[in-house]
Parts: C-alpha cells; sequence; structure tokens
C-alpha cells in the first residue's frame, strides 16, 4: 500500500473531516450539557490539518499546564485519541461537576476522575460521530488522564506512533455556559485506519 499522508488528502475528505468537527462538537455539547445539568453553547468548531510539533503552539505554547486525557481507538479503527483543556476550562468543568470550586493549585483524584468522566463523554460523542458517518466500528478503552504541559501530554502519542512529522486533524471547539471553555479534540487514526475511512467514504486512495 502506498504511503498516505495528510497532505495528499483531497478537498472532499477535508470536507467530511469538517462535517464530522460539527457533528461531534454538537454532540458533546447535548451530552456535557445534560452531564452538567444545565446549558451550555458551542461555537463553530476549528477543523485543522496540522503538523504535529504546531499543535502545542496553537493551544499558547508547549509549555502551557493543561489537562489532557488520552485514550486508544479498536475495532474496525485502530489508533488513539486526545481531548486537551487548559487549566482555567478543566477548572471550571470540574467545579460544576462537583458543585464546588477546585481547592488547590492540583486536582484530587475524585476531581481526576471527575475530569476522565468529562473527557470519556466528549471522545465517546466524537467517536460515535465518526463511527455513524463511515458505518466502521471504533470501541474506545479506558482513558487515562494527565495534568501536565501541552508538550508533555502530546509527547504519548508523538512517540507511540512516530508523529513528529505528520500532520494531524485537530477540531478547536468553545464551550460557553456563564464562562468560555476551549476545548482540543486530536484524532490519530493509524495509517491503516486512514485508508479504511477514505474507502468507506468513497474516497479512492489509489
Amino acid at each position: 500500500m502506498a504511503e498516505l499522508s495528510m497532505e495528499q488528502l483531497s478537498s472532499q475528505y477535508y470536507d467530511i473531516l469538517k462535517e464530522l468537527g460539527n457533528i461531534g462538537a454538537g454532540n458533546a455539547t447535548t451530552a456535557l450539557a445534560q452531564m452538567l445539568g444545565g446549558k451550555l453553547d458551542m461555537s463553530v468548531p476549528q477543523v485543522r490539518l496540522l503538523e504535529f510539533k504546531e499543535v502545542g503552539d496553537l493551544m499558547g505554547g508547549a509549555d502551557q499546564i493543561m489537562a489532557g486525557i488520552y485514550l486508544g481507538v479498536e475495532g474496525d479503527i485502530t489508533g488513539s485519541m486526545m481531548f486537551l483543556l487548559g487549566m482555567d476550562s478543566a477548572r471550571h468543568l470540574v467545579g460544576k461537576l462537583m458543585m464546588q470550586e477546585p481547592t488547590g493549585d492540583m486536582f484530587t483524584e475524585i476531581e481526576l476522575s471527575a475530569l476522565k468522566e468529562v473527557g470519556n463523554i466528549i471522545t465517546g460523542s466524537y467517536l460515535n460521530s465518526l463511527s455513524a458517518l463511515t458505518n466502521l466500528k471504533m470501541v474506545p478503552t479506558v482513558p487515562a488522564v494527565a495534568v501536565d504541559m501541552a508538550g508533555a501530554i502530546l509527547s504519548v502519542p508523538a512517540i507511540q506512533f512516530g508523529l513528529m512529522g505528520d500532520n494531524i486533524l485537530l477540531i478547536e471547539t468553545q464551550f460557553n455556559d456563564e464562562t468560555q471553555m476551549n476545548g482540543y479534540f486530536i484524532l490519530l487514526p493509524d495509517l491503516d485506519s486512514y485508508s479504511k475511512i477514505l474507502a468507506s467514504l468513497g474516497i479512492n486512495v489509489g
């Protein structure tokens, strides 16, 4: 099979990725609003194809402290996915969930567990959207949560998949209740899975 890079993907596929961003973010917002028991608005998501090394800069710098939820994808499609939140956004969400403001600089085990559940729901919404769009089975693994510098969190899949020179799909979404929250969803299918996704959408890779 010929090597396939994101740069070679057609504008048709990019349009489909944008649609995935819209549907996934919409579903995630609905699920999150139900979880928080309140109204939540979402701005139109920005779908970007970026070199992996540029991702940290987009989030405000590789040394910015963020909360990241990372999980594997199994089934017809294999790979991994991540959802990252800035610390202010993460604190706000945890506070809403637990009905009290987080106490210290670092999250407690219970607060981390709440954060993991938020990530689980959001990533699950995107995964379900992609699954419905492609008719391919995708099963998320148990998520891991980390609070660290963006560069350190991003290095986990970079090392695992050798991604430092590759382009990846990033969906940037703003959620709003009375506070604006910025979230970043990253999808990292392995090489064979890209071809499967394209084939399922009727796009010939050649």
